[in-house]
């Protein structure tokens, strides 16, 4: 046998290894799929896959071969998210309005790989998730420009789902209209009240007539089917592809900075846990305090004790109760840990009603 041989039986020995442990990291990946299925989380985590190339190239000693097994690590990542994709095809996720519509944008972007089902308003994807007919709801939490969506709060505090996941969603709101339309031909808009409010100042500018429709997507689709050049909605650019509308003009939004941040709601809670400390991870509660003078104050001097930044502070009417109110949080850092479980534990105490809704890290997409 050749010196060249004897080296090719040592790599063919080496691939039979690898591939053995291939097959076995892939079936984790299957387990990591089936989780994330459970939990309503999408498949990529960028700073998770960086904390991974980070770690494991420590263990190459020859500076040469580095870079090399970086890329190695990048194919083994996408393989193994590929292969996720795969299996949750057929993950269902819910979605308040129709196709176009900036909720289906969001869950389009937080779950690419799994099918879409549109329901007529935020407790009916609410209720879906909780009687098993979909894996994931995706619902808005507030905008930047018009505030906290009040009854997704409502839904969190009575209802049984978790947040595992929240993306910021950029608003860029276009004029659409039909075939022969143009801005100067147009006399009226159409849209949800949001987003005629989040365009006042090029609505005013124009001098165009309002009127409302319940969803801006819903608003594309009236354009579309009374085809009138006076006509015209404001919509997101892919609600033009859906309904085969012009973009008459784009960024049409008073202020640039329209955000909405989208929750991924599910039935199970996820519990991020990294080896480090990551400044993204957050978590938020519900809660209500007992009648007693301080109560609110020593819930809240709790959280802080703890070291946790308050981000979000917000009270909101109990339905059926009147003049009573519960509280949302939301905080920055890691709650399931020892510190997370001792402050909950004391605030058991203080509330007459307490309920993490869930833990995440933010995504921005």
């Amino acid at each position: 046998m050749s010196e060249l041989d004897k080296i090719r039986e040592n790599i063919n020995s080496i691939d039979e290894q690898m591939a053995q442990l291939f097959q076995e990291r892939m079936e984790m990946s299957r387990q990591v799929a089936a989780f994330k299925k459970d939990r309503g989380l999408s498949i990529r985590d960028a700073e998770r896959e960086r904390e991974l190339i980070d770690r494991d190239r420590r263990f190459i000693k020859d500076p040469a071969v580095d870079g090399y097994y970086v890329q190695f690590l990048r194919s083994i990542l996408d393989l193994s998210c590929a292969y996720q994709s795969r299996l949750l095809n057929g993950m269902k996720v819910a979605y308040s309005g129709v196709e176009g519509a900036y909720g289906y944008i969001a869950a389009r972007r937080m779950f690419p790989e799994a099918q879409l089902i549109a329901y007529p308003d935020f407790a009916a994807a609410h209720r879906a998730v909780e009687q098993g007919e979909a894996d994931s709801a995706v619902l808005p939490l507030e905008n930047s420009y018009a505030g906290e969506v009040g009854a997704v709060m409502d839904l969190l505090f009575s209802g049984e789902l978790y947040i595992n996941q929240v993306m910021d969603l950029e608003i860029d709101h276009s004029l659409l209209g039909v075939e022969g339309a143009a801005p100067d031909t147009v006399r009226t808009v159409v849209s949800h009240p949001q987003a005629l409010r989040q365009c006042d100042d090029y609505i005013k500018r124009h001098g165009y007539a309002t009127e409302t429709y319940s969803n801006t997507a819903l608003a594309a689709a009236h354009v579309r089917d009374v085809n009138d050049p006076a006509l015209a909605a404001i919509a997101s650019e892919e609600a033009a592809e859906v309904f085969g509308l012009r973009v008459l003009e784009r960024g049409i939004n008073t202020v640039r900075t329209n955000t909405t941040r989208f929750a991924a709601l599910s039935r199970t809670r996820s519990q991020p846990e990294t080896t480090k400390k990551r400044e993204d991870e957050n978590f938020v509660l519900v809660f209500t305090v007992q009648n007693d003078a301080g109560s609110l104050a020593q819930t809240l001097n709790i959280i802080g004790a703890h070291g946790y930044n308050m981000r979000t502070l917000r009270s909101r009417p109990m339905k059926g109760l009147s003049w009573k109110y519960y509280f949302y949080v939301e905080a920055e850092g890691c709650v399931n840990n020892t510190n997370g479980r001792e402050m909950l534990q004391e605030l058991s105490a203080t509330c007459a009603k307490l309920r993490l809704v869930g833990s995440y890290y933010a995504n921005t997409i």
